[in-house]
């Protein structure tokens, strides 16, 4: 079957008419006719978006569509600068290059030195139609927001959660998914997150959680904008703190303008365990100026085969940056170490508009740079998942470091305000440092068995923790010890030993650390990728609860 959102990955043209001389380049050459050469190249990989209510601003399902865009059609492929892939050819291979061959440009370059003739109709291939633009072919399941967005014609950005039940009695493992947008004109993306039964609860027991002023966020209508007064640290990468690497093991699917399907082999799969919700996480612009509504799906594809393999998703992020007004090359980087061996298979560079550029290195053990991606002119309004032909392998202890330049000048053509410094936000006046990574580990066993413990040992945990700038409280409740983060969770953590613990509603892990006198110190908390130092700084009284909250 033939790859049709892929070729969502490799729009054509922009609406801009170049007008460019016909050159003598076509003296001699046998005649080139839409109908028979051009048309299969446009089909194969433009009309998944140039057609009619698609994102792209014209259609070329016909003759007539593509005719008066010929001289720019020509202009912009002899430029590479459509189909869009902004990779560096020199690192990496992509099993999603959406490059046209140099044959497909001379093809379309003397097209039009020829005259831009139509051809014989008969010469025309089926046009693809839109009932064939499951890129991940027929799924097994198509779940869409039970409630419809309307939104209106001006105003603030919207960042909204949609819960859509997925109706699971059993745990599925997802082989391809797929994101449709109903609505391509007002999205600005959209990420999808499982919600499992114990998050569920968790996610309850903190909903009333007050906001103590600690959080680095403030909130803006449904926007999120980092606080100006909260620390700057453009190098996430030399921070005592790395700057980024949060565990997305939650994270379903992404989307964004010119981000394909996830599809993988067989026995490699994500999990979404039964009782799960999908949460669809939307962000809609009012770009059009003009009312619109939306009620988008996403499409499951379910494993044939056991599973051996998970997809684990990382987003690699710095919060804390901040682009001085004016600046027209502002480095910005985050990383992430490794804790465990993987296969990287996918990236997926995303920032605002006044992104320009960003690289992703493997930093190894032995002190050995290696570039993954180099992606040297970002597009906000064409983001791609960069897919490998072959795995990555990359060792334990190697670090990802993700660096990213910004344009803030005046020089930037979509910056929105170049007067203003600009920090971590949701809308897209703000900006954001986000290098998704997609990698493979081994499916994990079961989880470890639940120790026999004397729930007094509890007591000596019990207490206040500071995590970075955030305080969070270790509490027993009866023969229970839980973990609160106020405004993010409560759970229930299970003892592997007297000093280890599991966390079954983050899949993650608590050491707590005693020091040289036997009192208990902290905990190292680790989930995914990510590991964190938890300081003690209050104690409870043996036996009582502690809300921490």
């Amino acid at each position: 079957m033939r790859r049709p959102l892929l070729s969502c990955a490799v729009v054509c043209l922009v609406s801009v008419f170049c007008v460019l001389a016909p050159s003598n380049a076509n003296n001699g050459k046998q005649s080139v006719t839409f109908t028979k050469d051009v048309a299969p190249i446009l089909f194969k990989s433009c009309v998944g978006c140039h057609r009619a209510d698609h994102t792209a601003p014209m259609s070329l399902l016909s003759y007539k569509d593509a005719r008066p865009w010929a001289r720019s059609i020509k202009e912009k492929v002899l430029t590479r600068a459509m189909p869009p892939w902004p990779a560096d050819p020199h690192y990496g291979e992509f099993s999603n290059d959406t490059s046209l061959s140099q044959r497909d440009i001379d093809t379309i370059a003397t097209w039009v030195d020829q005259g831009a003739k139509q051809g014989d109709p008969r010469d025309l291939p089926p046009a693809p139609q839109a009932s064939d633009l499951w890129e991940i072919s027929k799924p097994d399941l198509v779940l869409t927001m039970q409630e419809e967005w309307k939104g209106e014609a001006t105003g603030p950005d919207e960042n909204l959660e949609f819960i859509v039940p997925t109706g699971f009695t059993e745990d599925k493992w997802v082989q391809a998914i797929e994101f449709r947008p109903g609505n391509r004109r007002a999205i600005h993306h959209a990420v999808v997150l499982i919600q499992t039964p114990d998050m569920m609860r968790a996610s309850q027991s903190s909903e009333s959680a007050a906001d103590d002023g600690s959080s680095i966020f403030r909130t803006q209508g449904t926007n999120r904008q980092v606080r100006d007064e909260v620390p700057v640290v453009d190098d996430g990468c030399a921070a005592r703190r790395e700057g980024g690497g949060n565990n997305a093991r939650f994270a379903l699917t992404v989307f964004a303008p010119g981000r394909n399907a996830d599809v993988w082999p067989e026995g490699t799969a994500k999990l979404i365990a039964k009782g799960s919700k999908l949460i669809f996480q939307m962000h809609y612009s009012k770009a059009t100026g003009k009312p619109e509504r939306d009620r988008s799906s996403v499409a499951l594809r379910f494993t044939r085969r056991p599973v051996e393999k998970m997809i684990v998703s990382l987003d690699i992020m710095n919060y804390y940056f901040r682009i001085p007004a004016g600046a027209d090359n502002h480095e910005v980087t985050a990383c992430s170490t490794f804790k465990k061996d993987v296969q990287i298979i996918s990236f997926m560079p995303h920032m605002h508009v006044r992104g320009k550029d960003m690289r992703y290195e493997a930093i190894y053990t032995d002190g050995r740079r290696e570039t993954l991606l180099n992606v040297p002119r970002y597009n906000f309004h064409w983001q791609i998942l960069y897919k490998l032909k072959k795995p990555i392998a990359i060792p334990k202890g190697t670090r990802i470091a993700v660096t990213a330049h910004f344009d803030n000048s005046i020089r930037n053509k979509y910056n929105p305000d170049a007067g203003q410094a600009v920090r971590f936000g949701d809308s897209t006046t703000d900006e954001m440092l986000a290098g998704f990574v997609d990698y493979i580990v081994e499916r994990p066993r079961e989880e470890p068995a639940v120790a026999r413990i004397n729930p007094a040992i509890y007591d000596s945990y019990v207490g206040d923790y500071l995590v970075g700038s955030r305080t969070c409280s270790v509490v027993r409740e009866g023969d229970k010890l839980l973990l609160i983060a106020p405004g993010w969770m409560k759970a229930e953590a299970f003892p592997e030993s007297e000093t280890r613990f599991f966390l079954r509603a983050m899949d993650a892990r608590m050491t707590f650390q005693r020091n040289e006198k036997g009192e208990v110190s902290g905990f190292v908390f680790e989930m995914g990728n990510r590991t964190m130092q938890a300081k003690k700084v209050a104690s409870g009284e043996p036996g009582q609860s502690r809300s921490g909250i």
